[in-house]
């Protein structure tokens, strides 16, 4: 088809009179910006909750994996933060950026939420028995914890991988 670069880094297909952006890789754009400024926003509120966790610690049901759920809390939103400053930073396409973006969200969000249902369950030893100890919860309970903490860490590999992609190329090198 047509192309016309509009933008740098930015080609449109002209059709008719309609303009339809191909995508193209690109740093620092409108949708790259909006997405670091969501991660810090997540990682800004997961930072909070987690502070927010630390108070209750000793009310847990296992407060030593409510304490090790409140620093996952501290440390994945200090991530989220930082990757969300990274983000606009990282030549990816749109959708390669989106698809990072939602597996860092998922897998921050999972971990903890499946440490600190454990925490309030009396359960996870079967997975992180060093936090938990001999708490076991239902078949249930056990089996969400495992599949909370295992997609999140598959996913924030996954994440890990996107983001080196996308630091492939320095910032002056892409324009």
């Amino acid at each position: 088809g047509n192309f016309v670069r509009h933008r740098p880094g930015h080609d449109y297909l002209a059709v008719s009179s309609v303009r339809i952006d191909s995508g193209e890789a690109g740093m620092n754009t409108d949708w790259s910006r909006r997405q670091g400024h969501r991660l810090i926003q997540l990682g800004m509120l997961l930072f909070l909750f987690a502070l927010l966790v630390g108070l209750m610690v000793p009310a847990f049901a296992v407060p030593r994996l409510g304490l090790s759920t409140h620093l996952l809390g501290i440390m994945q939103g200090t991530f989220l933060l930082v990757a969300g400053s990274l983000w606009p930073r990282l030549n990816l396409t749109r959708s390669l950026s989106l698809a990072g973006c939602g597996l860092a969200i998922y897998g921050c969000i999972a971990a903890w939420t499946a440490n600190l249902c454990g925490a309030l369950w009396g359960a996870g030893g079967a997975l992180v028995p060093l936090a938990a100890g001999q708490a076991r919860g239902s078949a249930l309970q056990e089996g969400l914890i495992r599949f909370g903490l295992m997609t999140s860490a598959v996913s924030l590999i996954a994440m890990a991988i996107v983001i080196l992609w996308g630091l492939r190329t320095p910032l002056e090198e892409s324009s």
